[in-house]
């Protein structure tokens, strides 16, 4: 059943990879016509979130950031596909890297770079990142249950100089990376949600007391790797941009917690400026006031 669906699926992803813009962002707007207006995808967490996030905003203003936000969702998504048939110049023009000295510093020191950031943006386009590093840049990822699917997803971003590392081997794969001296540049998105253990980190993400990914700190600190936020924006539709700002050099040095607090503050601070760009439709908030 997994095969029929992708080998029947994949023509339409194919002619969609090869849309010219101006026409995939109509198409993009049908599906946003669809999704969000006949299907109400996810509608009521949407919500649900942009209210515990922002309690204080008036309901006019909320609804503001719910349509962008769902205008920006299918865009997110449709340009995933979209980068299976662009070319490097293509995607250098639409993903622009403001400082990239901050990461060849670290190179010039051969060490390796954990780069974190948020669902905020086009985190997907990062992975054209491979074309300004000499390090092999790795995403951490949670594989698709369709391992048709998943193969064509790791195709994707290997054709732009990107490569995926399940997230349960992640920390086995990375430390023997940096036990064989093989350098490299690892991606986070550090804002999902963690089910709750007796050990997990809780504190306030947007308001609401939460249960917070300390990960790549902790891995961070057990190698002495250098932490880079990478904050991403969307500049205009189609077009976005990273400027990336080190969060230490030296994590052995920092409290216990300090870099993830950091990290977390830096992305409350991004979603404020604009709301309509962070994922809304994850249950980010599903373990508020479920401490163990």
């Amino acid at each position: 059943m997994n095969a029929l669906i992708y080998y029947l699926s994949f023509p339409l992803l194919w002619i969609i990879s090869r849309l010219p813009f101006p026409v995939f962002y109509r198409f993009s707007d049908l599906a946003c016509f669809i999704l969000y207006r006949l299907v109400g995808y996810r509608k009521s967490v949407v919500q649900g979130n942009l209210k515990k996030a922002f309690p204080n905003l008036a309901p006019a203003e909320l609804l503001r950031i719910e349509k962008k936000f769902y205008t920006h969702l299918c865009d997110l998504f449709l340009e995933i596909i979209k980068s299976m048939g662009m070319r490097k110049e293509e995607m250098l023009k639409r993903f622009q890297v403001k400082n990239i000295e901050v990461l060849k510093t670290f190179e010039e020191q051969n060490r390796s770079i954990f780069l974190v950031c948020g669902h905020y943006a086009s985190w997907e386009w990062m992975m054209s990142l491979g074309y300004h590093i000499k390090h092999k840049g790795y995403g951490i990822y949670r594989p698709i249950s369709n391992p048709y699917f998943d193969a064509l997803i790791k195709r994707i971003r290997s054709r732009h100089d990107a490569y995926m590392i399940p997230q349960k081997e992640s920390v086995s794969i990375i430390k023997n990376k940096e036990a064989s001296g093989e350098l490299g540049i690892y991606g986070f998105a550090s804002d999902q949600s963690p089910r709750p253990k007796p050990l997990t980190y809780w504190r306030s993400f947007l308001g609401v007391h939460v249960p917070v990914y300390n990960g790549a700190e902790r891995l961070a600190i057990k190698l002495d790797v250098p932490i880079v936020f990478a904050k991403i924006k969307r500049v205009k539709r189609g077009y976005y941009e990273v400027e990336f700002k080190t969060l230490t050099n030296q994590p052995k040095s920092l409290k216990k917690n300090e870099i993830t607090n950091l990290f977390t503050e830096w992305l409350e601070a991004q979603i404020k400026e604009d709301p309509s760009q962070y994922f809304w439709t994850h249950k980010r908030f599903k373990y508020a006031k479920k401490e163990v």
